[in-house]
């Protein structure tokens, strides 16, 4: 479309200056001084309609797009009651829920400069960082301090009405894996307000 108003101009342009040329050889004789007139208005129509093409065929930029991130489910089932303990040598673990409860396995991918937004979730997630960096805001936290964890550390985000959000702030792709335990049939994540004094 800008290709034809292009054309088009150029077309009015050159007819124009055709017409000014042919008026001026049709003319009766005209002192020198009014010759150079006719040239100087010649030139200037000429200056005009070709700036006004070029104003058509003018590129329109584009507004960037924030960089999102992508969220994949892998896997989600459902679970009876869990009590269930364990131990080797000094370590112990124990997990115990009422009820009975959806797992989900989630994969996010952040593109540098994206984030998750500020978010909450039923239940615990252990948040396991695959490649890259990301950074990790908690809502509980009064001084909104950071943490950064890299790829093989991971974390825990307890949910429950605990926000937080996480950003990739550095120039490469992040990947993180997500084990979340939730009460069944709940609504996996719940969009949150920023919190007074933290990013967005």
């Amino acid at each position: 479309m800008h290709n034809q108003h292009a054309g088009l101009s150029q077309q009015v342009a050159e007819q124009h200056i055709h017409d000014l040329q042919e008026e001026a050889a049709q003319a009766r004789p005209v002192q020198p001084h009014r010759r150079r007139i006719l040239a100087a208005v010649v030139a200037i129509a000429t200056v005009g309609a070709l700036a006004g093409a070029t104003r058509l065929v003018a590129p329109v930029q584009a507004t960037q797009t924030p960089p999102q991130v992508t969220t994949t489910v892998l896997a989600k089932s459902v679970f009876d009651r869990i009590h269930v303990r364990a131990r080797a040598d000094d370590w112990r673990a124990q997990l115990k829920t009422r009820g009975q409860s959806d797992v989900h396995v989630v994969d996010n991918k952040l593109p540098p400069g994206s984030t998750t937004g500020w978010h909450t979730h039923p239940g615990p997630s252990l948040i396991l960082v695959v490649t890259g960096t990301v950074t990790n805001y908690t809502g509980d936290d009064r001084h909104c301090t950071s943490r950064a964890y890299t790829a093989g550390t991971g974390f825990i985000d307890p949910g429950s009405g605990d926000t937080h959000m996480l950003r990739n702030e550095t120039g490469a792709p992040a990947e993180t894996i997500a084990v979340q335990l939730l009460p069944k049939d709940a609504v996996r994540r719940l969009p949150a307000d920023v919190p007074g004094g933290c990013p967005s």
